[in-house]
Parts: C-alpha cells; structure tokens; sequence
C-alpha cells in the first residue's frame, strides 16, 4: 500500500512540475528539488545543487523551450524512489512537435513528508 501510494503521489508531482516547466515558472520547477539536488543536463552538464540549476534556468531566459517527463516505472522503498522515462523538450515558437528528446532517470526521497528529487540524469537521444 505504502508503495503504491508512494508511486501515485510521484506521477501527480511530476505531472505538476510538467505543468509548471510549460508555464515557465521557475520558482514552481524549484520547489520540486532538494536543495543539494544533482542534474546532468541532456549534454552532459552536471550541475551541484538547487542554486546551481536556477543559474542553469536563469542563463537560458528568453528561450521558450519547455520539457514534459514521462514516468514509465517507478519503483519506492524506504523513503526512497527511482523513476525512470521519456523526455522531450518543445519550442513554443517552433509548433507542437517536440525538437529533441530522450531517456531520464530520478531519485526521489521523502524529507518532511514531501516527496522531492535528490538527483536526475537526463540524456538526450533525438
């Protein structure tokens, strides 16, 4: 129960940080990180820490690309979730097909009864 729980409450938080990615809220996109979090960018970059990837954000403002996550498995235990899926990142100003995509992984944790990303890697292969 426990862990079925903990998957459902996972997809909606994605489905919510998807949503806030589309938006371009930035602060929202935040909120979903730990504050130590580790992000290695479709290219490689690996960024160390919440401060970090809003740096990462802020450097590429006025762009219009948004990215939407899948989850195709999530598994839970202890606190502790591994996601895995699709992504694919979109160019509002280009149409509605996606421009690049390609396979992520994240771990989740759950500190203070929230559910937050502690890592993700995201590599691009379209």
């Amino acid at each position: 129960m426990y862990g079925q729980d903990a998957r459902q409450q996972i997809r909606q938080l994605r489905a919510a940080s998807n949503e806030a990615m589309k938006a371009y809220n930035d602060e929202k996109v935040l909120s979903f990180l730990t504050e130590d979090v580790l992000t290695t960018t479709g290219n490689g970059t690996l960024l160390s820490g919440k401060a970090a990837l809003a740096n990462y954000i802020e450097e590429s403002a006025g762009s219009r690309m948004y990215f939407v996550r899948t989850p195709e498995q999530i598994c839970t235990r202890d606190g502790r979730a591994w996601e895995q899926g699709t992504w694919k990142g979109y160019d509002s100003q280009r149409g509605t097909e996606p421009v690049v995509g390609g396979s992520y992984a994240a771990m989740w944790v759950k500190e203070g009864g929230t559910w937050l990303i502690k890592s993700q890697l995201f590599v691009t292969l379209q």
